[in-house]
């Protein structure tokens, strides 16, 4: 019993310290609120469709992990790494990670409206996290790995208003913890960081957290999962 939980704490520091979140400064612990005010007052940038497919832009902690549960969904065809939501212009994973930039690591999804609509999507969002953690998700915590949904035009902010005030009674006294913004630009992630649990199975924060937590939601929602 001493050993098993000896490694137990062995594994869980070294996933804490090897994980998403190599870096991390105080200023990244609390969301700016001047920020996310500025933020909702701007007006939405609207994606246009590509080839018949549409984007969508999303946040919730360690982008790894948000890239592999999308791309698991019907109808989604790829799911990019990167950052929104912040001030700064060319954000880096060093420079996020610090806090100071106002992005949060965000994914980009790239989906078939003929086969997944927008408001499936933001029920993949909802499912996948825990709704009411603030700044982070699970070891991963900071500004930069808050969770942000990004809406295009009034349809998709209305879809989003309406699913949070329906999940904010399920969880009452509780919130939902998700900022709301309209979208204005994703920027790339590094090349390293694209496709990084499929390219990684084995690295310990991906087999110990990422892993867990797209089996998590994919028994939540069995229905919209690729055969």
């Amino acid at each position: 019993m001493k050993q098993s939980y000896l490694l137990t704490t062995i594994l869980s520091a070294l996933m804490i310290s090897i994980g998403c979140s190599q870096e991390r400064a105080a200023g990244g612990e609390k969301t700016d609120r001047t920020l996310e005010k500025k933020m909702q007052e701007l007006k939405p940038v609207e994606v246009p469709l590509e080839n018949g497919l549409a984007k969508a832009y999303f946040a919730s902690g360690c982008f790894w992990c948000v890239e592999a549960s999308y791309e698991s969904v019907k109808g989604v065809k790829e799911s990019i790494s990167g950052y929104s939501g912040g001030h700064t212009d060319n954000p880096t994973y060093e420079s996020s990670n610090t806090g100071t930039t106002g992005h949060a690591e965000a994914v980009e999804i790239i989906y078939d409206p003929k086969v997944v609509n927008f408001a499936t999507l933001v029920d993949v969002y909802f499912a996948s996290q825990d709704v009411t953690q603030v700044n982070g998700q699970g070891v991963d915590k900071g500004s930069q790995y808050r969770s942000i949904i990004f809406y295009q035009n009034a349809e998709q902010k209305k879809i989003i208003d309406e699913k949070i005030a329906a999940l904010n009674k399920k969880i009452a006294p509780k919130e939902v913890a998700a900022e709301v913004y309209p979208f204005q630009k994703f920027w790339l992630g590094e090349a390293y960081h694209q496709d990084y649990e499929k390219n990684n199975p084995n690295h310990p924060y991906i087999r110990g957290v990422s892993i867990p937590r797209l089996e998590k939601f994919q028994k939540k929602m069995p229905e919209v999962l690729k055969e």
